[in-house]
């Protein structure tokens, strides 16, 4: 169990750290900075590399959790109410995740290959968005980790 938490923590950090630090260091520090199409190109690059990451600790986060949850509480109904928000919270932000993956940013994508630059600026709002949101969805599932059991 220990090395099932530290990888679950460890994926967790990955994912949500990563979404805080695009978010709140990196996309404030380029205003200014670069000039189209490098900020552009700089999401592509910072992006393709996040999210083969994510990817990987989605699965972490799925497999580890739900062994962790079964082991120690048996069924899904048996499991306790704060287990049970940071599962569905884990879900809702899975899929926003694939949908950023295989909709805004390979729009991104798209955009970038045929020197679209408005729809790659287009696409990067709605990235931003979405991560915001799933970002906020990812520092209450650590709240919840951390604190549903006392509630």
């Amino acid at each position: 169990m220990p090395l099932a938490i530290a990888a679950h923590l460890l994926a967790a950090i990955v994912w949500i750290g990563g979404m805080f630090f695009a978010y709140v260091c990196l996309r404030p520090s380029l205003a200014g900075i670069l000039t189209p199409p490098q900020p552009a190109q700089l999401w592509q690059a910072v992006l393709g590399r996040f999210f083969r990451w994510v990817w990987g600790a989605i699965a972490v986060l799925f497999v580890t959790g739900l062994w962790m949850g079964a082991t120690r509480y048996g069924t899904f109904g048996e499991w306790p109410h704060w287990l049970l928000t940071m599962f569905g919270l884990a879900i809702v932000m899975t899929m926003l995740f694939m949908h950023v993956y295989f909709a805004p940013f390979k729009r991104l994508k798209r955009a970038l290959a045929s020197s679209d630059l408005d729809l790659a600026v287009k696409s990067i709002g709605q990235i931003r968005r979405l991560v915001a949101v799933n970002l906020c969805l990812g520092l209450v599932v650590a709240i919840v980790a951390s604190a549903g059991r006392y509630l």
